[in-house]
């Protein structure tokens, strides 16, 4: 079973080459000048104001930890001498369109969004990293290798997936799941100040060594002093169907047979449209 796990990641790692290198064989290879990584990080911490993230029922907001931990990444991010933009810095609700729009007024700049995870099965847990554009991939890699080796949690491994957020950027952009806040064990540590600084801190590190992601990629000249950050296997989730589109052809279907609905039924499908999440627009 090991062997056939071992052979599917390094079949994974394979295509992730692969791809990458040949979306960049594509471009046009960057000038010396423009070689060197951007230092504008485009912070956006998921959620806010009346979106509460996660799942109906769900006892800690998950708006609040992706603040907190946004807001310690700019602290970090600032100290290495990059210039920070948020999406947002307070409990404010921003729009996912407005949200991308800022990130796109930076040409040169990197898109990362903070979220945490829920399920309805308290025993999920784990970290992934998403990604659409091969742009993106190396800084999915890196943010995913450092922040899934210092969480106590699986490794849920990178996934490339149409988020809006993610889609829409024209900026290298990823969103990070920082664990399930519905898992005992994982909101726990969300919930301390140390772990929610350590999150920060490997995402940080993810950021500066991006440049030395391997897989063929073109590596710029200060990428030898850097520590060789192995570029990640992805499951490729774009083909994925998001539930609501299902739920919603599935309630048509059943409109059609069942053409009345009581009162009840209306006000229960309502509240499950009330928070707006990371993928109502995938």
């Amino acid at each position: 079973m090991s062997k056939m796990r071992e052979g599917f990641y390094h079949l994974g790692l394979i295509i992730a080459a692969t791809w990458i290198a040949h979306s960049a064989s594509a471009r046009t290879a960057p000038s010396p000048q423009n070689v060197r990584p951007s230092t504008i990080v485009v912070i956006d911490a998921g959620h806010g104001g009346f979106d509460r993230g996660g799942i109906p029922g769900q006892r800690i907001a998950e708006k609040t930890m992706t603040l907190d931990v946004a807001l310690r990444l700019r602290q970090v991010l600032e100290a290495s001498g990059y210039r920070v933009v948020m999406t947002r810095d307070s409990d404010v609700f921003v729009p996912l369109p407005t949200r991308v729009a800022i990130a796109n007024s930076y040409r040169n700049a990197v898109f990362v969004c903070i979220h945490f995870n829920a399920a309805p099965r308290g025993g999920a847990n784990g970290i992934e990293t998403y990604f659409y554009s091969s742009e993106s991939l190396p800084l999915a890699s890196a943010i995913h290798y450092y922040v899934s080796r210092g969480a106590p949690s699986p490794n849920r491994g990178v996934r490339r997936r149409g988020y809006y957020v993610l889609r829409k950027t024209g900026v290298p952009a990823v969103l990070v799941e920082c664990g399930f806040l519905t898992n005992p064990t994982e909101s726990q540590y969300a919930q301390t100040v140390s772990y929610r600084q350590q999150l920060a801190e490997e995402i940080a590190r993810g950021i500066r060594n991006r440049s030395a992601v391997g897989g063929g990629l073109r590596s710029p000249p200060f990428a030898a002093a850097m520590e060789t950050v192995p570029l990640q296997p992805f499951i490729d989730q774009t083909k994925v169907q998001h539930s609501s589109k299902r739920a919603s052809r599935s309630s048509k279907r059943r409109k059609s047979s069942h053409p009345s609905r009581s009162a009840a039924e209306k006000t229960a499908s309502a509240k499950k449209r009330t928070s707006v999440s990371k993928d109502s627009e995938d």
